[in-house]
């Protein structure tokens, strides 16, 4: 025998859809679940939002339900004893039922990671109302603006999207379908919306284009969604609003991760973790994009160098075993066992 210590365990509470029957794209909720059997670490998930759907009476009920999910929350971290917790993006669980869970835990750590925007209102009332009742909150955005939730009791800090190869690591197409892909909800004032409308005026009929859920074009989901991927060369990473340093939408995973040649906003700050025309394409504005698109869709080859590149650095830098690593060091303040190109972008009372 000999002595076998006690595996580190994690709780994930997040929208893992299960009610959606595979129609779905996972998300950081999924790839930080397989990071974790990565890492050899002890590993349960919560679908908050699923869990509340079926205690709600007669399925409609939903106030009721998420009392009585907030409940069984609490009753799970009793019961499974995680050392972290991480809550993604959900709605549902208070911050009493956190409170409640660090007292019956008192050397348990629990963050809040949300991948969203932080210019949607949403987004940072759901920041907010954990500010309070989490240790750490982890945002995919980096800067000035995550001072506003350091209490004197928490650390707030930028973290990547992380990406897995349980989900991600396709390799280029060989005979792609599209030459340039593009999936997103495009609203009457999203800053998409003219330059994709450039791009379909000046590329159709000589690129094949895979452009999703916008322009009137129908969206793609599930199977389909990864299909599409697959399939293409090339794919467009463009964020309703560009110049917050470091913020990507998931989608960057979704394209760099799945070796497909990448063009990023160079207002994003990004350059500081990829290398331009050798990792990732970054454009300075509608008509530069173009030009670029052009130029990779004569250069096959360099396209196709670019992409691997690119797939290798994203999943060298941000893998979800990695991110996860960072997460747990930084709450627990043991020091960094790796140098984290992202490190310095940390806020509160240990940064």
């Amino acid at each position: 025998g000999g002595f076998c210590p006690v595996k580190f365990r994690l709780l994930i509470v997040d929208n893992f859809q299960i009610r959606r029957y595979g129609k779905v794209r996972e998300g950081a909720g999924q790839r930080f679940y397989y990071g974790a059997i990565r890492n050899d670490w002890r590993v349960m998930t919560f679908s908050e939002r699923d869990i509340t759907r079926y205690l709600s009476p007669l399925g409609f009920m939903r106030n009721v339900g998420a009392r009585l999910m907030n409940r069984r929350l609490v009753e799970a971290a009793r019961n499974f004893r995680p050392d972290m917790i991480l809550i993604g993006n959900c709605d549902y669980v208070s911050g009493a039922t956190l409170d409640e869970i660090h007292r019956a835990l008192p050397g348990v750590r629990i963050a809040h990671v949300n991948v969203d925007a932080l210019w949607q209102e949403h987004t940072c009332r759901q920041i907010a109302a954990r500010q309070n009742s989490c240790d750490g909150i982890f945002v995919t955005t980096a800067g000035e603006p995550l001072k506003t939730w350091v209490t004197g009791k928490n650390i707030v800090a930028y973290m990547p999207n992380p990406c897995d190869p349980a989900i991600d690591g396709n390799m280029p197409p060989e005979n792609p379908c599209y030459d340039l892909f593009f999936a997103g909800c495009c609203a009457e004032d999203d800053e998409r919306r003219a330059l994709l409308e450039m791009l379909v005026s000046k590329l159709e009929g000589r690129a094949r284009l895979g452009i999703f859920g916008c322009l009137s074009r129908p969206p793609v989901r599930g199977s389909a969604y990864e299909d599409a991927l697959a399939g293409s060369a090339m794919g467009l990473n463009a964020n309703r609003r560009e110049g917050w340093k470091w913020y990507s939408s998931d989608r960057i995973v979704h394209l760099m991760g799945n070796g497909i040649c990448t063009f990023l906003s160079a207002r994003s700050g990004l350059q500081e973790f990829f290398k331009a025309d050798a990792e990732a394409v970054f454009f300075s504005g509608a008509e530069d994009l173009l030009e670029k698109i052009c130029y990779y869709m004569r250069e096959k080859k360099e396209c196709r160098t670019v992409a691997l590149a690119g797939r290798k650095a994203y999943c060298r830098m941000f893998s979800a075993e990695r991110v996860l690593r960072y997460l747990r060091e930084l709450l627990f303040g043991v020091g960094y066992s790796d140098s984290y190109e992202w490190q310095q972008e940390v806020y509160g009372f240990d940064a």
